[in-house]
C-alpha cells in the first residue's frame, strides 16, 4: 500500500524537484549566459604584421538606438598588439573590460603585411579556438587591415556589413567573386597542393558621397565629395602557396576559376561592344599524365545578353549566338583559361588542386610529377553553345 501511495505522489514529487533545480541554476550563474555589458561581439577581425608583432583590429558592433530614425548598428574599432594574436586579444581586454566573443565573427582579414609571411601563424588561432566557425570567411586587402575595417561605408552602418554583401550568393555566381572559408583554406594549406585562395579587396573612394547636412533636419542629404565615404570590390583573388601570397589575379582569371569550379550562372562577360550571360557551365581541370599537359575543359550554354548597336527585334527576342559569336565566345575564354595557367605556374600555387589529382589517381607517380607540375603546357578545350 505504501509502495502505491509513493508512485502515486512521485510525479508531483519529481517536478518539484525539476522546478527547484531549475531555480537554483537561474540564481546561481543565469544559465551560464554572459553579461552583455561585459561582452564585446566581434563582427570582423582584421590582423596586421609588424616584424614579429601582430596588430589585431576588432569591429565591434555597437547598438545605436531603439527608435526608428536613430536604430540600426554603429561599431567601433580596437587595436591590440602582441607578439601571438591570443596577446593581441587580452590587449585588447586589458585597454577596455571587454571580452571579445569571437562565435559572431565571420569574416577574418588579413593585411598585405600579414599576407607576405605564412598565415597561418596568425590563423591557427582561428582554428584552435572553439568559438570560431570553421564557416568564417577568410580575405586579404590592400595595405592595411586596420584602414580598411575603419573606413567609413557608403552603402552600410559598418565595414564588415558591407563587406559581407560582396561574398553574397549572387555575387559567388557571377563568377567575379572566388570566396573561402576557415576550412577549406585549412585544407588546401596542410594537403598534398599546399596552396588556396582568398578574395582580394580594395577600398574605392566614393565621390560625391550623400553625407547628413550638419544642422539640418533628419534624413536632410547633400553631396560631399570629401565625406571620406567608401566602395569596396573584390573581384580580384589572392592565391597563396605554402601560406604565402604568390599573386594577384584579375578579374578575368577569376572569372576563369571559376568556371573551372563550375560555380558560375547568370555571369557575363564580353568584348568588342557584346555581352554573353552564361546559363549552364561545367568545368574541370586535370593533370593528364598521358600527354604530358594539364588539361582544362569548360562546356558553357550561353546566350547573347547585349549588344552596343541596336538590334532587330526578333533578334532581341531569339538572342542565339551565330557561328562568330560562337568563335568569338570561344577566343574569349581560352584567353582567360591561358592567363589563369601562365599567371599560377609563374606563382608556383596550385590553386587548382592538380597535385591533389595525381596524388589521388596515380598516387605512385606523384613523387616524380610533384615538382614538374608547372612546367606542363596546357590544353584548353572549350565548347560554346547557344541557348535560346
Amino acid at each position: 500500500m505504501k509502495v502505491k501511495r509513493f508512485f502515486a505522489a512521485l510525479p508531483g514529487r519529481l517536478c518539484l524537484f525539476l522546478a527547484a533545480a531549475v531555480v537554483l541554476i537561474f540564481f546561481s550563474n543565469d544559465f551560464g549566459l554572459v553579461d552583455i555589458q561585459k561582452t564585446a561581439i566581434v563582427l570582423a577581425a582584421g590582423i596586421d604584421r609588424e616584424g614579429e608583432e601582430f596588430s589585431l583590429t576588432a569591429q565591434i558592433a555597437v547598438p545605436k538606438g531603439s527608435d526608428r530614425t536613430a536604430g540600426g548598428t554603429s561599431s567601433v574599432e580596437i587595436e591590440g598588439k602582441g607578439e601571438t594574436v591570443p596577446d593581441c586579444i587580452r590587449d585588447i581586454y586589458g585597454k577596455t573590460g571587454w571580452v571579445p566573443k569571437l562565435v559572431f565573427c565571420d569574416l577574418v582579414l588579413l593585411g598585405e603585411s600579414a599576407a607576405r609571411e605564412d598565415v597561418f601563424s596568425c590563423l591557427d588561432f582561428f582554428l584552435r579556438n572553439e568559438y570560431v566557425p570553421n564557416s568564417c570567411r577568410l580575405a586579404v586587402c590592400e595595405g592595411s587591415a586596420k584602414d580598411l575595417l575603419s573606413s567609413q561605408s557608403a552603402v552600410d552602418d559598418t565595414s564588415a556589413l558591407a563587406l559581407s554583401k560582396l561574398f553574397s550568393d549572387a555575387a559567388q555566381k557571377s563568377g567575379y567573386v572566388m570566396t573561402t572559408s576557415l576550412r577549406e583554406f585549412a585544407e588546401g594549406y596542410y594537403g598534398v597542393s599546399g596552396s588556396g585562395y582568398m578574395p582580394y579587396l580594395r577600398a574605392l573612394p566614393q565621390e560625391g558621397a550623400q553625407t547628413e547636412a550638419s544642422g539640418g533636419q533628419s534624413g536632410q542629404k547633400t553631396g560631399d565629395a570629401s565625406s571620406g565615404q567608401t566602395v569596396y570590390t573584390a573581384e580580384e583573388t589572392a592565391v597563396f602557396s605554402a601560406g604565402k601570397l604568390a599573386a594577384v589575379l584579375p578579374r578575368e582569371q577569376t572569372f576563369a576559376l571559376s568556371l573551372l569550379h563550375g560555380n558560375v550562372y547568370a555571369g557575363t562577360f564580353g568584348a568588342d561592344g557584346e555581352t554573353y550571360v552564361v546559363l549552364k557551365e561545367k568545368g574541370s581541370a586535370q593533370a593528364d599524365l598521358a600527354a604530358p599537359a594539364v588539361r582544362f575543359s569548360l562546356d558553357v550554354r550561353l546566350q547573347l545578353y547585349g549588344t552596343r548597336d541596336a538590334s532587330a527585334p526578333d533578334a532581341i527576342a531569339k538572342s542565339i549566338l551565330s557561328p562568330a559569336q560562337r568563335a568569338r565566345a570561344e577566343a574569349l575564354l581560352r584567353s582567360y583559361l591561358a592567363g589563369l595557367w601562365e599567371q599560377t605556374a609563374a606563382a608556383g600555387c596550385d590553386v587548382l588542386q592538380l597535385r591533389t589529382h595525381i596524388y589521388r589517381t596515380s598516387p605512385a607517380d606523384f613523387p616524380a610529377w610533384k615538382d614538374a607540375l608547372f612546367s606542363l603546357p596546357l590544353l584548353s578545350e572549350v565548347d560554346v553553345k547557344s541557348v535560346s
